[in-house]
């Protein structure tokens, strides 16, 4: 490697290291502002912003675009939520900004959406766009739950729900490969069906009474050590079973995309399909198998969400976080431990936006909009600098 090279490397590798120092300054300027620390001066918030700024703007000028403009948002960010949050009551923010219960909470909210981003990932790694993943989501909420009443067990609910989610993957696939409708088309049509089925199946069987209060649940894993922990414990120390099996998915999903044999197949079918059948890499069953393996992921979220985060089912209770899921999976760039931490930030703002109508109880409809608005900024805010797999979206026809 020439020196010029070398120089060039360090220069990228430095201005990284400077987008991501200005993305921490911004958090810090709000972090201080805020519960244990309670600083209740803005000045030294406002000056941590103006250095996340200055080190975005420089990133930048380096053609570090994404993390130079995070950092200048982050600041802003961090300087507007430090200002509001030095004229708010410190009673108001003790009470929303408990942050072991901030994080647990968040956790409870990434972890449908992880699932969904998991198999959003699978689907379009492979090249077939999963619009759909709202109403496989919603068919696991409602068969998980179904499922685990008529048979008495949550294990099996979970299973019959993830059945329900691989059979719209199946059908998704069927629409997409085999027939190459517009994929798009295809997935609104899944998101449609998919509600008219559970409507009409809860209400033929439940009728206005509902899910009954019994039915069995995912039960919570306990940590023995951990839990005892100040702070942490209460952070993590109990969770569902569901939560830990998605956190523990997404290492395992990088492992077999980046370090497997059948891995480097589906992302070469996403990528270069003809290229990868010329090698004898069967293009449509790979496709079939991912897409169907997204639908029973993203079902899981759903029976997450049915039978271990609520208890019950509602018409609709998805309530778009399929979207969510797969605009986190935009954000993490197609890979799982960025589709992951785009679940966290998601569920972080829910989990605030739960405990925000401490400060004013007639805005709690309002603040229950911040996880979509965030949704609104992060896609805007990372098209065009994220990478799609380049076949996505387009029919393969074999010669």
């Amino acid at each position: 490697m020439s020196a010029a090279t070398q120089t060039g490397s360090r220069a990228a590798v430095s201005t990284k290291q400077l987008g991501w120092l200005g993305i921490a300054l911004g958090a810090l300027a709000w972090f201080i502002a805020l519960p244990p620390l309670l600083i209740r001066t803005p000045v030294p918030s406002l000056l941590l912003a103006v250095m996340a700024v200055g080190a975005g703007v420089v990133a930048v000028r380096a053609d570090e675009k994404r993390l130079g403009w995070g950092a200048v948002a982050a600041g802003l960010i961090g300087a507007l939520g430090a200002v509001v949050a030095t004229r708010s009551g410190e009673g108001n923010l003790e009470d929303v900004f408990v942050w072991s219960a901030l994080i647990a909470a968040m956790l409870r909210f990434a972890t449908p959406l992880t699932f969904a981003a998991l198999g959003g990932i699978l689907s379009e790694r492979s090249g077939v766009i999963n619009i759909g993943l709202e109403g496989m989501m919603l068919m696991g909420a409602f068969f998980g739950i179904f499922g685990a009443d008529l048979a008495g067990s949550w294990l099996a609910g979970a299973v019959i729900g993830m059945a329900a989610g691989a059979a719209m993957g199946l059908l998704h696939a069927f629409l997409s490969i085999t027939l190459r409708a517009d994929q798009v088309v295809g997935g609104t049509a899944i998101n449609l069906l998919a509600l008219g089925i559970t409507g009409y199946v809860f209400i033929a069987h439940y009728g206005e009474q509902g899910t009954p209060g019994d039915v069995p649940r995912v039960p919570d894993l306990s940590l023995p050590l951990i839990k005892d922990i100040p702070f942490v414990g209460n952070a993590i120390g109990e969770a569902s079973l569901l939560t830990w099996l998605a956190l523990i998915l997404v290492p395992l999903l990088a492992l077999y995309l980046f370090r497997t044999p059948g891995g480097l197949r589906l992302r070469s079918v996403g990528e270069k399909p003809r290229a990868a059948d010329s090698v004898g890499v069967p293009v449509l069953r790979t496709r079939y198998l991912a897409v169907v393996s997204s639908g029973a992921l993203a079902a899981l979220g759903g029976v997450y969400l049915s039978i271990a985060l609520v208890g019950s089912f509602n018409q609709g209770m998805t309530d778009g976080r399929g979207f969510i899921a797969l605009a986190a999976v935009i954000f993490g760039n197609w890979r799982p431990g960025g589709a992951l931490a785009g679940a966290l930030l998601f569920g972080f703002s829910s989990a605030v936006a739960q405990r925000l109508p401490a400060f004013s109880e007639s805005l709690a409809v309002l603040f229950q909009a911040l996880p979509y608005v965030l949704t609104l900024v992060v896609v805007a805010g990372v098209i065009g600098r994220s990478r799609a797999p380049a076949a996505i979206g387009v029919p393969y026809v074999k010669e």
